[in-house]
């Protein structure tokens, strides 16, 4: 787009590839995120000396902080993201659910708004009837999370997902919704502009996932038949108009073995799984976020997939035992390339994974014409696909490609509970 770019990097990020590219860099902290990347007059310090228009927020640390909205608003730098407002209405999930019920949005059986005491979960968990889940309001990567099954479990529950979320989040708020069993997890795309309009560009399927962090995203669901794709991209355009949504967002829903489908949040940001989506609809999304912040109107029109993208998250993390971290140096690195083939990453031969954020060092996409042709290339490209010096889930990506259940494609958010990690 012929824009100069500003990178901002905590010093543990001082030899990561966004850094070399960019045609400035800022240090903006040291490693710890509360003094770098959560730093917000750090960051707008940045923007100030290097007299910066706009900020693209990324998809992690502030992109969906209302208070940093705001304070980009007051210093006259474009926030490439939701207003303050957006992100207050929809950031809070208590909230948001409130806000979707009265748009008519589909949402889950539950409390209305927080809980104020175990007495009033037990209360509405007998009248919605067990299992339920409790919920941090501010949570995220779940975090704050727990199922209850009976009232005998709930004391327990409670006390642990509000401490939690207290430690994570800073807020110990809980909401409680029904359990939704042999749920998959399917979100809608949308992006609206600043005259209230909004458009969807279809569905992405993350049921694949442990400890509710997903490590594998796939756009057309295998769940979905085209009727159900249109109610559910109708139901996330409503969701979006409802608030005069502007930007890039995704409306996340839950959809149960009888093709019911429930709203359960709104990321007001870009998602670490866009590339798939941009795959199959031909759309630059990053680019379209920063075209409707300067103003530029949308068309208003639908879009689903003609094609079939998968994106495989490469964590520095060890599968064989519980996916647990594995940070260090990268001594050897070969990507796969090919048609239909896409890797996003910021890391090299010879960097030093830092031990201080999250383990994802790389995402694989792979498009083609149908499922099964997607499963093929995905697993070819993680054969060629080296990484040497730390563990990788790549060795689990390639027994998922394998696996009769995933082939299905009929499968649930619990898949990972029952799936066989000897070997890796």
């Amino acid at each position: 787009m012929g824009i100069k770019t500003v990178a901002v990097y905590s010093t543990a990020d001082k030899d990561s590839l966004h850094v070399r590219f960019a045609d400035e860099a800022v240090n903006i902290g040291p490693a710890p995120s509360k003094e770098s990347y959560l730093k917000i007059p750090h960051i707008i310090s940045a923007a100030e000396i290097t007299n910066a228009d706009a900020i693209h927020p990324g998809y992690g640390f502030l992109s969906e902080n209302a208070e940093f909205s705001r304070v980009c608003e007051e210093y006259g730098i474009k926030f490439i993201g939701a207003s303050p407002d957006m992100i207050d209405k929809m950031g809070d999930k208590a909230t948001a659910k409130d806000t979707m019920k009265k748009a008519g949005v589909p949402t889950i059986p539950g409390s209305d708004g927080l809980l104020t005491s175990v007495e009033e979960g037990i209360k509405i968990a007998n009248e919605i009837k067990y299992p339920v889940i409790l919920k941090a309001t501010a949570g995220g990567g779940g975090r704050g999370m727990r199922i209850v099954k009976n009232d005998s479990e709930f004391q327990k529950a409670w006390d642990d997902a509000r401490m939690e979320s207290a430690a994570a989040f800073g807020n110990d708020g809980l909401y409680l919704e029904k359990f939704v069993e042999e749920p998959r997890h399917v979100e809608i795309q949308i992006v609206g502009d600043s005259t209230g309009k909004a458009c969807h560009l279809s569905e992405r399927d993350c049921s694949i996932q442990r400890r509710h962090q997903k490590l594998v995203e796939e756009t057309p669901s295998p769940a979905l038949n085209q009727e159900l794709r249109e109610r559910m991209g109708a139901a996330a355009v409503k969701a979006a108009e409802s608030i005069k949504y502007e930007g890039a967002g995704t409306v996340e829903f839950l959809v149960d073995k009888h093709g019911d489908f429930f709203f359960m949040e709104m990321n007001t940001r870009i998602q670490v799984e866009h590339p798939i989506t941009e795959e199959v609809t031909d759309f630059d999304l990053i680019k379209e976020q920063i075209k409707v912040a300067a103003g530029e109107k949308i068309s208003g029109r639908n879009y689903f997939p003609k094609l079939y993208s998968m994106e495989c998250r490469i964590n520095a993390e060890d599968p064989a035992h519980g996916f647990r971290p594995s940070p260090g140096k990268i001594t050897n690195l070969h990507t796969p390339g090919g048609h239909g083939v896409r890797v996003d990453s910021h890391v090299y031969a010879g960097y030093t994974i830092p031990p201080n954020y999250d383990s994802m060092i790389g995402k694989l996409i792979v498009t083609a014409q149908s499922r099964e042709e997607v499963l093929v290339r995905m697993k070819r490209a993680l054969e060629e696909y080296v990484i040497e010096g730390v563990k990788t889930t790549i060795p689990f990506h390639i027994k998922l490609m394998d696996d009769p259940i995933f082939k299905s494609g009929h499968f649930t958010t619990k898949f990972l509970e029952d799936f066989d990690f000897s070997g890796l």
